[in-house]
């Protein structure tokens, strides 16, 4: 992979949020997760839509937890990022940090 970015905004918001949840990170708790921390909410078929197409791109796996009777049998999908999707993530950060320098004094500091 080059240094071109083969993350989307969005997809770099869902890849972010996983990696801050960690063994946590299931759709609707990566969903709750953008809402608490950056206010933004999400359908449920547009993050469903991202996993699979970053799960495509091989940025994403999943593995499945056991099925539970409070889920009507059916088991949670908990999703990991690869290394290659670090590798994307990093890659995204370098670039955006770039373009980040010296704005400072225009928009202020980082909270």
């Amino acid at each position: 992979m080059g240094r071109k970015s083969v993350l989307g905004e969005f997809e770099q918001t869902v890849m972010l949020a996983i990696l801050q949840l960690g063994d946590d990170a299931y759709a609707p708790n990566i969903a709750r997760h953008l809402d608490a921390t950056i206010d933004r909410s999400v359908s449920r078929g547009a993050l469903y839509s991202c996993l699979n197409q970053l799960e495509r791109k091989g940025l994403l796996r999943w593995r499945l937890d056991a099925p539970t009777p409070e889920r009507a049998g059916h088991a949670r999908r908990f999703y990991q990022v690869s290394a290659r999707g670090v590798r994307a993530v990093r890659i995204v950060r370098d670039s955006q940090l770039m373009l980040w320098r010296g704005l400072e004094g225009i928009l202020g500091a980082a909270k």
